[in-house]
């Protein structure tokens, strides 16, 4: 049952995004900046921890490869390099942010804080 439900869930969670993508009005790159900073920041509260902390910036890498992992299963592009550039793509923009968040407030919290 269980190899039947995860192609179930993941067909579910690509119509779900594309829904989102196309309600909200936002690029498909846009998209993924945002949702890696709201994601690691929802995680750092949820998990009490601050932005220094490793924990949600891996939440987040972990959760954009499953997305990614969701897109090479569902989609199948024509010219593979290209899909696979896209996959890449949305992945350093997904984790740029929030690297940036995290190595900003392990080495330079002064900056995110006032005087």
């Amino acid at each position: 049952m269980a190899s039947r439900l995860t192609p179930a869930l993941a067909g579910d969670w690509y119509q779900a995004k594309t829904f989102i993508e196309h309600a909200i009005g936002f690029s498909h790159d846009a998209l993924h900046v945002f949702v890696g900073v709201v994601i690691q920041l929802g995680i750092a509260a949820l998990l009490r921890r601050s932005l220094r902390s490793v924990w949600p910036w891996l939440i987040v890498l972990a959760l954009e490869l499953g997305n990614e992992w969701v897109d090479l299963a569902i989609e199948r592009w024509p010219v593979p390099a290209e899909q696979y550039g896209e996959g890449m793509k949305d992945i350093l923009l997904t984790i740029a942010l929030p690297t940036l968040l995290m190595l900003v407030a392990r080495f330079r919290p002064r900056w995110l804080v006032s005087r």
